[in-house]
Parts: structure tokens; sequence; C-alpha cells
């Protein structure tokens, strides 16, 4: 027999939210001292810790900056700002497995609107 889960509700976050999340979660896990935390947890704590470069409020700005560019949709703006990517190389990933390919000149206006926050 096959248990299927139902998606109730689904939100892209930032690493930056996922790591203000996280710390609020481990400081009421730390006031109880029978709570251990769980492996799985420490371990998404350590990862939002190491990877989270910009401050939510840069993050979300960059998003929605982002989004305004023609082909760039919530979930690859996202995408895009939780890997803060550095070159062509690196963009041109993140939009692999999208149906179309960014021609240079935006691939470039991307990266541009990366480095304003990084």
């Amino acid at each position: 027999m096959t248990i299927f889960k139902e998606i109730v509700d689904e939100e892209y976050l930032t690493t930056s939210e996922v790591k203000e999340a996280l710390a609020a979660v481990e400081e009421t896990r730390a006031l109880d001292e029978d709570r251990e935390m769980p492996y799985e947890l420490a371990r998404a704590v350590e990862h939002a810790n190491r990877f989270a470069t910009l401050s939510v409020e840069d993050a979300t700005a960059l998003v929605e900056e982002l989004q305004t560019l023609e082909k760039v949709d919530e979930a690859t703006a996202y995408k895009v700002a939780n890997l803060l990517p550095e070159d062509r190389d690196e963009l041109r990933a993140v939009f692999a497995q999208e149906r179309y390919s960014l021609s240079g000149e935006e691939l470039d206006e991307v990266l541009n609107t990366v480095a304003k926050y990084v």
C-alpha cells in the first residue's frame, strides 16, 4: 500500500530566509534541555549558515529585481539568488532545465544584477 501526501502550500525561499527561520527553530530547541537537535536539522542549520551570504532584505530585493527581467520567472529568480552565479557558465547551469536559452546579453544582464548585491 502506498501512502500519498498532498502538497498543501508551496513557497519559494532564499537561503537567507531559511537561515533566519532555522535560527528561530534552533533558539526554541535550545530553551528545552531535553530536546536534542536531530541530525537533519543540525545539517540544515550548518548549510544555511555557510551559504547565506546576503541579508534577507538584499536577497528579497535581488529576487524582485531579477523577476523584472524578461526571461526570469519566480522559481529561476530564487535559484539565481540562492546560487549567486559569478560567470556565464554557472548561470547557464541554472537555465539548463528551461525550454529556452539566454543570449549573451541576457546572461550579462542577469550577472550584472547579481553583481549589484554581492
